[in-house]
């Protein structure tokens, strides 16, 4: 009996009409597929560009915290410069007191000696003249010569003899912080005039420039404070002077020689408590 071709010719045609509906999926399943890469692709980029986002932000406070951090440090670091120059100040003006209170002292126990020496001084005695008893007039010697005349004893100056030249400076001195300019200026004057070389020389040419500044006479302040500069270079008053002539040049609106004597305090007395008033001065006058 003859066999049919026919079955294996329908069972192939049966195969290759099956295999388009399986490749149809597997394209589709491919297409999903890339489709969710590309899904992932762009989310990763949202991710990386979040994540730069964030370095940048991260970078931003990270900056003003070091921005903050710096300016702390410095407003502790001046807080304690101020603290340390109000330490310093402290420090001199117990060491002023100290010194004050030793001169007080000595000058007290200058003026107690000076009254026990008058207290115990013999009253001077008067030889009577030749011929006083008798009541003859005394006559000069028989030989020829002619009588020798004595020079009159030269008097001291009223108000100046045994004067010590710590009274008199407490003197000026006393009266320059009770406000009595005028008469604080003489007596300083006159402490140098007697005393051009005592200890206290320099501060009484200074505080004749302090007298001068507190009545308002600026001009007079500033070629007092001058003085100071010029007569006692080697002084511990010429920093102070610096810094007061500085404030008479500022009353006197000449800003720029002001700035000159602030400048001048610190660059040569840099640890002086008066070089640190005269930064601050100064940095006023430069924010103006």
């Amino acid at each position: 009996m003859k066999r049919s071709a026919w079955p294996p010719i329908v069972a192939a045609l049966a195969i290759l009409l099956g295999f388009p509906p399986a490749a149809s999926a597997t394209d589709k399943a491919h297409q999903q597929l890339m489709a969710e890469i590309r899904m992932l692709q762009e989310q990763q980029q949202q991710l990386r560009q979040m994540m730069g986002g964030l370095a940048e932000t991260l970078k931003a406070i990270a900056a003003k915290i070091d921005d903050q951090t710096g300016a702390t440090r410095k407003a502790f670091a001046d807080h304690k410069l101020q603290v340390d120059a109000v330490a310093e100040g402290v420090r001199i003006l117990r060491e002023k007191a100290d010194d004050t209170n030793v001169r007080l002292s000595s000058m007290t126990q200058e003026l107690e000696a000076m009254r026990q020496t008058i207290a115990s001084a013999p009253a001077p005695s008067v030889a009577p003249a030749a011929g006083a008893e008798t009541g003859a007039p005394a006559t000069a010697p028989q030989t020829g010569a002619q009588p020798i005349q004595l020079p009159p004893n030269p008097s001291p100056a009223p108000g100046t003899a045994n004067v010590s030249p710590k009274k008199m400076y407490e003197n000026a001195f006393a009266d320059y912080t009770a406000g009595d300019y005028d008469l604080a200026i003489v007596g300083f004057e006159t402490y140098i005039k007697m005393f051009p070389r005592a200890e206290m020389a320099d501060d009484a040419q200074l505080n004749i420039g302090n007298a001068l500044y507190g009545g308002g006479k600026n001009r007079e302040a500033v070629a007092a404070y001058q003085k100071v500069i010029s007569d006692y270079p080697q002084s511990d008053s010429v920093p102070v002077a610096y810094y007061k002539l500085g404030l008479a040049y500022e009353a006197l609106k000449q800003v720029d020689l002001a700035k000159k004597s602030y400048e001048s305090v610190i660059q040569k007395y840099p640890t002086a408590y008066e070089a640190i008033l005269a930064r601050q001065r100064l940095d006023n006058l430069n924010r103006k």
